[in-house]
């Protein structure tokens, strides 16, 4: 059975994102939850700074967007690829 690359792709993107945003909304209301996880991603996306205001929110929130799509159509794709052939 092949995978579905755009849904995969899709619901990838709304997962990191949606995780991306409300970790970072947590971090607002709550200054010490979530910090390991957003620096980390401060680390990795360019110009995101971590715990800097609600557009850092947002700017996270894009790169998790883009981010989980770009992942889970590459894991779609090499999963369809190594599958095989069903018998």
């Amino acid at each position: 059975m092949k995978l579905n690359v755009k849904a995969l792709a899709l619901t990838c993107a709304l997962f990191l994102g949606g995780m991306v945003f409300f970790v970072g909304l947590a971090n607002l209301m709550w200054p010490s939850y979530g910090g390991a996880l957003l620096n980390m991603l401060d680390s990795i996306y360019p110009g995101y700074k971590a715990a800097t205001g609600f557009g850092s929110v947002i700017w996270g929130t894009l790169y998790g967007l883009a981010d989980g799509a770009i992942g889970g159509a590459i894991f779609g794709l090499l999963y369809n690829a190594f599958r095989g052939s069903e018998a």
